[in-house]
């Protein structure tokens, strides 16, 4: 491994501007984590899970936990936009599989913000009534004119959103508010050792659960536009999985503690569900705080995909001018344009919902392959790195567990 594979690459013309705080990268990761998944996946977990749903997204991120550690390492030894792709590279070190992962990142964000484009139109209708093409276009044009006016502003947007989700979540903790009686029963429930039947249903929910915290690989996407990055890129992806397995924990814990298992497995908005229960009211509310959540989803996206696109470029492994970053807002305008075009694109005129499903799939198998790298660095640098390091059986126990869900998922596919 050459010194200069684990450096920033020496600028050409306009480098990318490293201004994002820890509080920011933080932010960034949470709202991508959050999304709103948990709007729609804490009922198909209570399916499972019944009384243990706590338990189950608690296992799910530790599972997660592992890959995210790995990802933590790596950003700190390769601050390097984008992440799995270097990764991947300096410990596999097969060019052809770095380039193809990278162009299916690419096409998986695009993928992710058009069907989240498209589910916005769903929650806005509940608004306002607009044109379905006409949503799309507008909402996608200036998520793509924030991404590429500057990296600071749109990540402090990405952290404003972040806060509003978090705030939902907060918020329907607060409206519930179980009685101490049905929450000190719940917690007790929880420490009881589970039969084979109740084990098997908490470890099928956390599968399910799995997918609620992917989102801090997207992290290290940006490592080249944060200060500091080899303290605070693997900080901020720590911080941002621990807050939300809190959040996430806490909300399973109350939800479960106010209505029963299969009410909340009965509806396909188990939030909205609870604050009406709880209020009697419609849950305007909540739906507001979704739109928010997928609007911040599709920034991520943008964002996300037309930073692997700038870290190829440099590479040289795809067109150069993919990575022009421009004078004046210090961001890869050219590579954002292209990604905001396709998106809409793909939103507008392309059946995506096959693919949609696929990327759940095509991301654990990223997480197996950046796994692997990891344990092959500490198996092969002699560099003096002295930054952030896991112990070895961390990316260990990572691959093998992304590897199981995928054999899960492969599984599941064929019923």
């Amino acid at each position: 491994m050459s010194p200069s594979d684990t450096q920033l690459p020496d600028t050409q013309g306009p480098a990318l501007k490293r201004t994002l705080s820890l509080s920011l990268v933080t932010y960034y990761g949470l709202g991508n984590i959050l999304g709103a998944g948990i709007y729609v996946l804490l009922g198909k977990v209570a399916g499972y899970a019944g009384s243990q749903t706590p338990i189950s997204f608690l296992l799910a991120s530790i599972l997660a936990g592992f890959t995210a550690l790995s990802y933590a390492e790596l950003s700190a030894r390769y601050p390097l936009s984008a992440g799995a792709v270097i990764y991947i590279q300096e410990g596999i070190g097969m060019r052809w599989l770095s380039l193809l992962v990278g162009i299916l990142l690419v096409i998986t964000g695009i993928v992710s913000a058009a069907t989240i484009a498209r589910g916005f139109v769903g929650y806005l209708d509940l608004f306002v009534q607009v044109p379905e093409r006409a949503a799309i276009i507008v909402l996608l044009l200036c998520l793509g004119g924030l991404a590429a006016w500057g990296i600071g502003q749109s990540v402090l947007v990405a952290a404003l959103m972040t806060l509003v989700e978090a705030g939902g979540l907060l918020f329907i903790l607060w409206v519930l508010k179980p009685e101490a009686g049905a929450l000190a029963s719940t917690l007790n429930s929880l420490v009881l050792v589970p039969d084979a039947v109740t084990a098997q249903g908490i470890f099928l929910g956390a599968f399910l659960a799995f997918y609620a915290f992917i989102g801090f690989e997207d992290m290290a996407n940006i490592a080249e536009e944060v200060r500091n990055p080899r303290r605070n890129m693997p900080l901020s992806i720590i911080l941002a999985l621990l807050i939300s397995t809190l959040l996430y924990f806490a909300i399973a814990l109350v939800a479960i503690s106010a209505v029963k298992p299969a009410q909340l497995a009965g509806s396909d908005a188990p939030l909205a569900f609870l604050y009406q229960q709880a209020t009697g009211s419609d849950p305007v509310l909540i739906s507001a705080i979704s739109l928010v959540a997928i609007i911040n989803g599709a920034l991520i996206q943008i964002i996300m995909a037309s930073r692997i696109c700038y870290g190829m470029g440099r590479k040289g492994w795809i067109p150069a001018w993919l990575a022009q970053v421009h004078p004046a807002t210090r961001t890869p305008v050219v590579a954002t344009a292209l990604i905001t075009l396709l998106v809409i694109l793909m939103a507008l005129w392309l059946p995506i919902e096959g693919l949609a499903r696929a990327t759940n799939f095509f991301i654990l198998t990223v997480f197996t392959l950046v796994n692997i790298s990891l344990w092959r660095v500490k198996h092969m640098t002699t560099s003096d790195y002295r930054g952030f390091t896991v112990c070895r059986w961390i990316p260990v126990a990572g691959a093998l567990g992304s590897a199981l869900f995928i054999a899960l998922q492969s599984a599941a596919s064929l019923y």
